[in-house]
């Protein structure tokens, strides 16, 4: 808990360069580009959504990573800041933010 509360004290989402967060459940992986001034969601994705691929859980997670940066692509958003949520940069966390740098997103 302590390690997510520095983490999001030092990161800032701004209608320019919003928040990526990120969530990792046991399954599933969340990414979402949040605007912190206003308190909004502009772009989301999730592996539910990426149900017809095929793979390991890191796939998926790259997978998501694609889409998210295509749909903030969409949206008029190039760059973000990367909020990890606490977890560590490595495997789906790591392959979501790879996944995002490939679709365009720069962090």
């Amino acid at each position: 808990m302590r390690r997510k509360a520095a983490i999001r004290s030092r990161v800032h989402g701004t209608p320019t360069r919003p928040r990526l967060s990120v969530f990792r459940s046991h399954s599933n992986i969340y990414a979402q580009l949040i605007d912190d001034s206003t308190g909004r969601t502009l772009v989301s994705a999730n592996s539910k959504i990426a149900a017809g691929v095929a793979g390991k859980k890191v796939d998926l997670a790259k997978h998501v990573g694609i889409a998210l940066a295509q749909a903030a692509k969409k949206a008029g958003i190039s760059a973000a800041s990367f909020d990890r949520g606490g977890f560590r940069y490595h495997g789906r966390v790591k392959a979501l933010a790879e996944g995002a740098r490939e679709g365009g997103l720069k962090f």
